[in-house]
């Protein structure tokens, strides 16, 4: 059957167009990939086959230069999808290989969770998503935010010799020129991608007319400085494949954009510029044109680890229930703010998730530099699927996937020599405890056991005034802190080899996280100096039946701890007061092998 199925692809020729449009009409994809004539163009460079498999049409390529195995499309047109993918699957596996697609939209990606529960890791790399902007705002360049590209417009526009053309076999070969000059303008910028750029473009020019491409061609002076070539794509969609313009002639690039989409657009609804292949100078450009939709565009993998989706949140709930024994509430919390169809992987087995981890991005100084890193959290698998190393496969599949250090926080000690016997070293070694004895007025450093015992010994009573007073702390003034001063504070007095620094969003979820747990985080002046600091902490009950005031992290040294601790112990009715750091652990990558840090900072782990 498969070998039967193996012969209904063949390399794409001119001949297919006819066949390959009409099933890519079916489906009417916004996507700039699904388009017959781009897959022609790019045929030398990726090995690029067309077949039909159960009424639908399907795309294969492979970069014939690092002679992979084939990706797919996802199957296009009113046949039988789910027939074709199990048939793809099959033609994989048969060469020993799990099936690869992309691109693969939202609506596809849903018949993916549906039929094949748990089988397929799906997700995007933002820097392959296509930037779709209505035909009117790219054709009026209306209002206040794109006045910057009239004013280009206009500067190329005042010595009144330029004029604008549609491409046709008069001006190909003069814009086939231009192309080379542009390319030894750029010399020093050049690279691999650009090379197979102009590569596709000569494709793109040599078959012109009978891949039905419309183009402008932009002239000063007479002399060709920018053209564009793009197609229809959809019923209400025209996509942009080439534009090129003279970078240091002002005004050529919005010029030639705009005179295109005036031209050639008509008719049409939206534009497709493509994506910005994760180059933030092109990404820059983009979003400076202000685009109605940025089209999410997955890429998948078969695979028995994949990333929990939507519907999954009810299996989520029960094994994190199981294994942690936290609340609903806390749990939803979690998934409310940080869960993301993309940062928890999971295995399923009988139908449903039965193992999970989280990776969160988080950045590691090292050897003075910032890296990528993943903070993994909630690791956990139901009892009774246990002793199948799940735990090490999804550790594995994720450092695998990313290459990038992993970094996580061991609840004991028994966990942490399981995550040594699969890697992990420990850096961020536990800081000794502090407690704060209302007796002394002293911060005292010592171990944990000893800090719990000297803390459930104290019988010390704070003379609480039921009110709380929290605009002044002696010499310090106290108001609420953002996420985003919190964060600038932080990283100022924090940063230092092995710091793992959280982003923003990271933070917010911290301090709200803190919050459902009986605290609050606070930004503290100091009116003699102007210093600034903050403090986040939370109230706990302890054994002996008092109230502990645990300092979840400070900016402030002991001295200046000691100084504000009885007022807001005073203020939060608390009785004792403590602070531990309980450390964490790396996986290395390759490239960290040499280094060496005794010392690194890890904390609001986020539970």
């Amino acid at each position: 059957m498969t070998e039967k199925m193996e012969q209904n692809f063949h390399p794409i020729q001119i001949s297919d167009r006819e066949w390959v449009n009409e099933k890519l009409k079916e489906s009417n994809h916004a996507s700039c990939e699904y388009s017959f004539a781009n897959n022609f163009i790019y045929a030398k460079a990726y090995d690029v086959q067309v077949g039909e498999l159960f009424g639908c049409g399907v795309i294969r390529y492979r970069d014939k230069r690092k002679k992979g195995q084939y990706s797919y499309s996802f199957p296009f047109g009113n046949g039988d999808k789910r027939a074709a993918l199990e048939t793809m699957r099959a033609l994989c596996r048969q060469d020993g290989q799990a099936l690869q697609m992309y691109p693969v939209l939202e609506a596809d990606r849903t018949h993916l969770i549906e039929w094949f529960r748990g089988e397929f890791e799906i997700d995007a790399d933002r820097g392959d998503f296509d930037y779709i902007y209505t035909v009117e705002k790219l054709a009026s360049l209306r209002g206040k935010k794109l006045h910057g590209k009239r004013n280009h417009i206009a500067r190329f526009m005042d010595a009144q010799d330029w004029r604008y053309e549609p491409m046709s076999a008069a001006n190909i070969e003069g814009c086939r020129e231009m192309s080379k000059k542009w390319e030894r303008m750029r010399a020093d910028k050049w690279n691999d991608s650009m090379e197979e750029e102009l590569n596709v473009l000569d494709e793109a020019l040599d078959h012109f007319e009978a891949l039905g491409f419309v183009g402008g061609v932009l002239y000063k002076a007479d002399e060709i400085v920018a053209f564009t070539i793009g197609e229809r794509l959809n019923a209400d969609t025209l996509v942009v494949h080439f534009e090129k313009a003279y970078p240091d002639l002002q005004g050529a690039y919005p010029m030639i954009n705009q005179q295109f989409i005036l031209h050639e657009g008509t008719g049409f609804t939206y534009v497709n510029r493509e994506e910005d292949t994760g180059d933030l100078g092109l990404r820059k450009a983009k979003l400076s044109y202000y685009p109605e939709l940025i089209l999410k565009k997955y890429r998948v993998v078969e695979s028995s680890v994949v990333f929990a989706n939507e519907t999954d949140k009810d299996a989520i709930e029960h094994i994190w229930q199981v294994c942690f024994g936290d609340d609903r509430a806390y749990i939803d919390l979690y998934l409310s703010n940080r869960f993301e169809t993309e940062n928890m992987l999971v295995i399923h087995a009988d139908g449903r998730p039965v193992s999970m981890l989280s990776l969160l991005p988080v950045t590691i100084t090292i050897d003075g530099e910032k890296h990528a890193a993943r903070y993994v959290y909630a690791v956990a698998t139901l009892p009774q699927y246990r002793g199948r190393g799940y735990a090490s496969k999804l550790i594995g599949h994720a450092f695998a996937k990313y290459g990038e250090p992993l970094i996580l926080q061991p609840a004991d000690e028994g966990l942490q020599r399981y995550y040594e016997r699969l890697g992990f070293d420990e850096v961020f070694k536990q800081s000794p405890c502090w407690i704060y004895n209302p007796c002394t007025e002293k911060v005292t450093r010592m171990s944990e056991n000893a800090a719990y015992e000297v803390a459930e010994d104290m019988t010390f009573v704070s003379e609480n005034t039921g009110q709380i007073r929290m605009a002044e702390l002696g010499n310090w003034e106290v108001s609420e802190v953002s996420a985003k001063e919190y964060k600038e504070i932080r990283d100022r007095y924090f940063d230092a080899e092995g710091y793992v620094e959280w982003d923003e969003e990271a933070i917010r979820y911290a301090m709200k996280e803190n919050v459902f747990c009986g605290g609050a985080a606070l930004k503290l002046t100091d009116r003699r100096s102007g210093a600034q600091g903050v403090l986040m902490y939370r109230v706990c009950p302890q054994k002996s039946g008092v109230k502990a005031l645990q300092v979840v992290e400070t900016t402030l040294d002991e001295e200046e701890l000691s100084e504000i601790l009885p007022m807001l112990m005073r203020d939060t009715h608390t009785s004792q007061a403590y602070e531990k750091n309980e450390g964490g652990m790396i996986l290395r990558t390759q490239e960290m092998t040499a280094w060496v840090c005794d010392d690194g900072y890890l904390n609001l782990t986020l539970g």
